[in-house]
């Protein structure tokens, strides 16, 4: 079954990851991203037979929360090519685990909603947006970890193994950026294909991640003129973040499953 060895796969690769961080190697070995890209390939037919179901696409909370870490893996695994991005898989791949844990049991019958060209257009850059805004967060919490042992001159295990600060910085309003950019896209047909807001149980949603647009944005304004960084980029990067889950996760959430 492609989950179960998605997490066969997922589980090994982070142990030779912990592994590597041990013994202070600066990335892991080769054959660690040959197993993440097979476990990848594993992820992405559990993930298409999760969402296209016999009687068509179900984009409900479960089935689709693993395409999201799908996306976040991917563009971790090509970013880290060129950039030390690799530390992420220490707290990407457990939660890659949990979601794929949660679709094995709690997906259940499917709930398919046909969608116009726009709506799938909106669900695509939604997806994209939400996995590099994702990546952003866990960036963020790396981050924090890296400021607080150097704070505390204690720059020993994992910190001496990821980059500078000033780079971790760099590399993570990169990642606010490209996330921004694709949520604006996400937003805007969003807005125009949607026939009744109320009515869909989509005004909430529209909410809270027009408050992330606008954390992120305030962030990246802060960033260029006011010279924010550290543990104030962290907070408005992870607060960005929580608006975002609470506009779709938490929304699925309180419709499928709490009052379902």
């Amino acid at each position: 079954m492609p989950i179960t060895l998605s997490l066969a796969l997922y589980g090994t690769a982070w142990f030779f990851i912990i592994k590597a961080l041990r013994q202070r190697q600066s990335r892991p070995p080769a054959f660690v991203f040959a197993m993440i890209c097979a476990a990848l390939i594993s992820h992405a037919i559990a993930a298409y037979e999760l969402i296209i179901t016999p009687q068509g696409p179900d984009f409900s909370l479960f089935r689709i929360a693993p395409l999201f870490f799908w996306v976040a893996n991917l563009l971790v695994l090509v970013s880290s090519l060129r950039k030390p991005l690799s530390s992420l898989f220490v707290l990407l791949l457990p939660l890659n685990a949990l979601l794929l844990l949660a679709a094995l049991f709690f997906s259940g019958a499917p709930t398919v909603i046909k969608l116009s060209n726009g709506m799938l257009t909106h669900v695509i850059l939604s997806i994209l947006a939400y996995s590099t805004l994702a990546i952003a967060a866990l960036h963020a919490l790396l981050l924090a970890y890296q400021n607080h042992r150097l704070r505390n001159r204690n720059a020993t295990g994992v910190v001496r193994l990821l980059p500078p600060l000033q780079t971790m910085e760099s590399l993570l309003f990169e990642l606010v950026w490209v996330g921004l950019i694709l949520l604006t896209a996400a937003i805007v047909p969003g807005i125009l294909f949607v026939d009744d807001m109320l009515a869909q149980h989509l005004a909430h949603k529209t909410v809270f991640s027009v408050l992330s647009w606008i954390t992120f944005a305030i962030l990246l304004w802060g960033r260029y003129k006011l010279g924010w960084r550290g543990n104030i980029a962290v907070r408005w990067t992870l607060t960005g973040f929580a608006f975002l889950l609470l506009a779709y996760f938490g929304s699925k959430f309180v419709l499928e499953v709490l009052i379902s």
